[in-house]
């Protein structure tokens, strides 16, 4: 063989499809929303196009026990993902560090990002309208590449400088806290609501 792949950046996906499960998760994201005034604060004043607990609220799976349900879903999926990046946690295991609401208004978009202080990052959607903004990845090497030429539209996901994820409803992410990521503007007519999180 040639040539065989190096340094990979792995992306899992899982779909949480419980239908009552969503429900209520929404019905406590909207409550948040409409009862944090800290966070309503901190999402106008840093022109966040909706609501955000992500300043606001670091007790969410006390404050309700369907984020503590969400939680304990969650911590099977994460366990899994850290198995298949194969890393060495003498024994450990990765804990939750945060975890916040994000209600995210039409035409609302997060700039490119990443998580520091983190090993795994990564976000539940809860309600996912038609045409909502999709997630997008950067490849990590791409400060480095410079007179690099650009990937053929064809080229297999693994070499393309930026993939993109559709989520729906029930969908689960998780990656590297290093990985850059963002939410691009959509179309979507209502409200994007998504859980975000860190584990350490």
């Amino acid at each position: 063989m040639p040539s065989r792949p190096l340094f990979a950046s792995l992306f899992y996906e899982a779909s949480l499809d419980d239908p009552a499960f969503l429900a209520e998760l929404e019905q406590s994201c909207r409550t948040l929303a409409e009862d944090d005034g800290a966070g309503r604060r901190w999402s106008r004043e840093h022109h966040y196009r909706g609501y955000t607990s992500y300043a606001s609220l670091d007790d969410l799976p006390t404050r309700d026990p369907r984020f503590a349900e969400l939680v304990r879903r969650l911590n099977r999926h994460v366990a899994a993902f850290a198995q298949e990046c194969a890393f060495d946690l003498g024994g450990r295991r990765l804990r939750l560090d945060s975890l916040w609401v994000n209600v995210l208004k039409p035409g609302g978009v997060h700039s490119a990002h990443i998580h520091p202080h983190s090993i795994v990052s990564g976000t539940f959607y809860v309600m996912v309208p038609a045409g909502a903004g999709v997630l997008k990845l950067e490849d990590p090497r791409l400060p480095m590449m410079m007179a690099a030429p650009t990937r053929r539209a064809d080229a297999p996901e693994s070499l393309r400088t930026f993939v993109t994820a559709e989520p729906r409803p029930g969908t689960l992410y998780l990656w590297e806290s290093w990985l850059r990521h963002e939410v691009v503007p959509g179309k979507g007519k209502t409200d994007r609501i998504s859980i975000s999180f860190n584990y350490r």
